[in-house]
């Protein structure tokens, strides 16, 4: 607990066992983003140690925000620890104050020389909040391309329906490797607060490659999240049968042979990062897996 020149303002962190804090972290997330809420993900035992809140607390009641996600990332075959930071939000009727401020020079002083690097996604509004404290706007680049199946779909759909199908997602994520270039480990939860809520009818199993498919598909577009098993991308496309004419990857390919590159532009989205990681592959090509944000 650190206190700031209003002996009733607190910085509190890490508490997430904490339910007076959580629900009141809780009732600012849905205040500020339209109904977010962390209560389900804590329940259900995916809030790890991975997800620290980082918290202005006014008298009891959390008022400003940002969290920490450790992410160590495997990049190449490596596992590189970053954090990113997500959840950045305010009270309205507190802004103005340097609430910002002081969570953002606090998180770095603790993690300053702890991790490779720090990364986060901003909005249109706060491009010039995040340069103040070393961040630099970065580019992300997606891979895609068309393609032509003539097999039929044989990808098995595995419903995200209740605990136990999550906790062997878990399992899966815990245990496998992934087939990308750069992809988190050593944090299933981050996966499952998309899986367990959002993202229910999205996991699917190809049974010929021992490989499990986060995937969407729009139209006759397959939007591929993440590959975990040892199934090659081109195998785990065909699963998905002859009407999809086009593959988008939301992650990054081992081998981008054949796929067409692009920058990724997001409305309203910026990457912002800083650190030694970002400094050493700042003319590498990659992007952070879409169901990872935070």
């Amino acid at each position: 607990m650190e206190y700031s020149e209003v002996q009733k303002i607190t910085i509190e962190s890490n508490y997430r066992d904490n339910a007076s804090l959580r629900k009141s972290l809780n009732k600012l997330a849905g205040k500020v983003f339209g109904g977010l809420n962390f209560e389900d993900w804590y329940q259900n035992g995916f809030w790890k140690d991975n997800y620290i809140p980082y918290s202005v607390v006014d008298d009891g009641k959390v008022v400003a925000n940002i969290s920490v996600n450790t992410c160590d990332m495997n990049y190449d075959g490596r596992i590189v620890k970053l954090i990113q930071l997500g959840t950045v939000m305010t009270d309205p009727d507190y802004r103005g104050r340097g609430y910002a401020r002081m969570l953002m020079e606090k998180i770095i002083e603790d993690y300053e020389n702890k991790v490779d690097g720090i990364y986060l996604f901003a909005n249109d509004s706060v491009v010039d909040f995040y340069p103040k404290f070393g961040f630099r706007k970065s580019s992300e680049f997606q891979y895609s391309k068309g393609v032509k199946i003539d097999l039929d779909w044989t990808a098995q759909l595995v419903p995200m329906a209740e605990k136990r199908d999550w906790d062997k997602m878990v399992q899966v994520l815990n245990e496998n490797e992934q087939n990308a270039k750069m992809y988190m480990v050593s944090n299933a939860g981050l996966y499952m607060f998309y899986l367990s809520q959002f993202m229910q009818e999205n996991t699917f199993y190809i049974a010929d490659c021992d490989t499990y498919a986060i995937a969407e598909i729009e139209g006759d577009t397959l939007i591929l999240h993440a590959v975990t098993g040892s199934g090659e991308l081109d195998r785990v496309i065909a699963s998905f049968g002859k009407g999809i004419k086009k593959v988008i990857l939301a992650f990054t390919p081992n081998d981008s042979t054949g796929y067409d590159k692009s920058v990724v532009i997001e409305e309203d989205t910026h990457l912002f990062v800083r650190g030694k990681f970002f400094d050493n592959t700042n003319e590498d090509e990659f992007m952070f897996q879409a169901i990872t944000h935070a």
